[in-house]
């Protein structure tokens, strides 16, 4: 009986349209990897773009309709239900690094990577399940695909890639994170609260994977990883990162000053 390789089974994740689908797939792909059930293989191509469900509704950023601040019911869900879409493509992302990528590092990339995949898509469903005890549910409102976006720039780069996806994007979420906390805590929407402090948590841990693999291959091409970094951050990125930041959570994660604080904005 063959062996399903890793890119065939990180494929079947993208390959998912449906929320619920995707979910199973991501926690059973990474069960099997984790069991020893895929074979350390790179036989395939990822598919360029990820499978979506008919909703939500992708619109560019600049058309979003503004959220507020999460102090109204309305206000949490939308704040809810953004969360829930970047948890969602966030599966994908895991997954497409892992099957990419993993063949240019060693075995543990993909361990970390379907880690990752595993972690976001419980994410997805613990926002998911929240929305729906409060009358609403993913796709229900519209979202953006700007994360898929910058998956596709730097789908030729493992450096790349990594740089803007771990390194800004979820740092990012590190640095808004606590003060959206808090808004729900202040609207005593302590369930919500709790379950984007548990996300947060995983998040560290994440954006962590992230450095370790960028100072890594930076150390196998024998290049400076700040220099590296604000490189890449300034080609697809723009250049500038919006400050305030959250310095204690990216240090814990390994993402020091030096990186980020030349392009703080």
């Amino acid at each position: 009986m063959s062996v399903a390789s890793v890119t065939s089974a990180a494929a079947s994740v993208l390959c998912a349209a449906q929320p619920k689908d995707k979910v199973f797939a991501a926690r059973s792909v990474a069960r099997d990897w984790r069991l020893g059930r895929l074979a350390h293989v790179f036989d395939e191509a990822m598919p360029d773009r990820p499978a979506r469900p008919v909703r939500p509704q992708l619109l560019p950023p600049a058309q979003m309709p503004r959220r507020g601040k999460g102090g109204s019911e309305r206000g949490r869900i939308a704040m809810l239900h953004a969360l829930a879409h970047i948890e969602f493509v966030a599966i994908d992302l895991a997954f497409d690094m892992a099957g990419r990528f993993g063949g240019e590092f060693p075995r543990a990339f993909v361990d970390d990577w379907m880690r990752v995949g595993a972690e976001e898509a419980m994410h997805f469903a613990l926002l998911d399940r929240r929305l729906r005890s409060l009358g609403s549910g993913y796709g229900e409102l519209p979202a953006h695909d700007g994360l898929w976006e910058s998956a596709e720039a730097t789908a030729h780069d493992p450096l790349a890639r990594l740089a803007i996806v771990p390194m800004v994007l979820e740092a990012r979420g590190l640095d808004v994170t606590p003060a959206t906390i808090d808004r729900f805590e202040k609207a005593e929407d302590l369930t919500s609260a709790r379950i984007l402090a548990r996300i947060m948590t995983d998040e560290v841990r994440h954006v962590g994977f992230g450095v370790k693999w960028f100072e890594f291959r930076c150390k196998n091409l024998n290049i400076a990883p700040q220099q590296t970094w604000r490189s890449l951050v300034e080609r697809y990125f723009g250049g500038r990162l919006k400050a305030p930041f959250n310095d204690s959570a990216r240090r814990q994660a390994g993402l020091t000053r030096d990186f980020y604080i030349a392009l703080a904005s």
